[in-house]
């Protein structure tokens, strides 16, 4: 263990990742947030996102390499179809039911389902559905 600053880091083997005894975590003796608490985040409008219907609805944490969202589109809102040149993105449907377009195919999602879109891979989202249609997002930067 090193001293430095009244602040504790450990480095693991080599990992560079650690916690210390105040509970708090660091990574590289970076201090790094390991709970997205998107509860008390404002709530973004982003109308025609990406070329996209409606408005997309997002809580959204973006920590310079990883966006993690908790979005919502109402009745005939879209996020339109774009390409993840540099990222993948997962999404987890906790409400309601939509339809993504992919690269050359059509897939239905519903509440307790997951989507993942691959780095290089293409897709979009619509709620065809009379119920809002929620989920939460995962795109990390992959370089």
């Amino acid at each position: 263990m090193v001293v430095r600053k009244k602040t504790y880091f450990l480095i693991l083997a080599g990992a560079g990742v650690g916690a210390m005894p105040n509970n708090k975590n660091y990574l590289w003796g970076h201090e790094v947030t390991m709970i997205v608490d998107l509860k008390g985040m404002d709530t973004t409008v982003l109308p025609n996102f990406k070329g996209g219907e409606k408005e997309y609805k997002a809580k959204m944490y973006f920590d310079g390499t990883t966006r993690i969202m908790r979005g919502t589109l109402e009745q005939g809102a879209s996020i339109g179809y774009h390409k993840h040149e540099t990222n993948s993105e997962i999404m987890f449907f906790i409400a309601g039911q939509g339809k993504v377009l992919f690269d050359d195919g059509v897939e239905y999602v519903q509440a307790g389902q997951c989507h993942f879109c691959p780095k290089g891979h293409s897709h979009s989202l619509i709620n065809e559905s009379a119920e809002p249609l929620e989920f939460y997002a995962c795109v990390p930067e992959l370089g």
